[in-house]
């Protein structure tokens, strides 16, 4: 009951660029996936990475299976996989479209996922195909909440 009155008072901060629960940061401008992506949104373009979360549940990642540039992928689908010492998980595409850019800087410096999550360490960029599943995913205030329950 106290852990939820917390994360619903920081969620109240209007003016701030991210939201802290449990220690995760969760940034206001971007979307989120229950599978722990997280989308940026730049015209038709798409720009897909793991979230503060996910890469602190995993800790030190080792490798990234990236996605293949050019192919189309379906919203949900398997499109890759983070490995670190601890664990292997997969990486969902949020969106359907085709994969016009990956971070190849992540295949020599897998680490960037768990130094800059947000910016450096981004995966992916998928031209979007379906914009109507961009309704389908989580506000930084969902995902929050999400965190919140788990």
């Amino acid at each position: 009951m106290k852990q939820k009155y917390l994360i619903t008072h920081l969620l109240r901060g209007e003016g701030l660029s991210e939201i802290s629960v449990k220690g995760y940061r969760v940034r206001r401008d971007l979307l989120y996936t229950e599978t722990d992506e997280w989308v940026r949104v730049e015209g038709d373009i798409a720009v897909v990475g793991i979230t503060d979360y996910a890469q602190k549940k995993l800790r030190n990642i080792i490798s990234v299976e990236l996605p293949r540039r050019g192919s189309s992928v379906s919203k949900g689908e398997s499109v890759g996989v983070v490995e670190s010492i601890k664990a292997v998980a997969d990486l969902y595409s949020p969106l359907s479209g085709e994969v016009v850019e990956v971070n190849e800087r992540l295949r020599d410096s897998p680490e960037l996922l768990n130094h800059d999550p947000y910016g450096e360490g981004w995966v992916f960029k998928l031209r979007i195909s379906r914009r109507e599943e961009l309704d389908s995913l989580l506000s930084a205030e969902r995902y929050a909440e999400k965190i919140g329950r788990e």
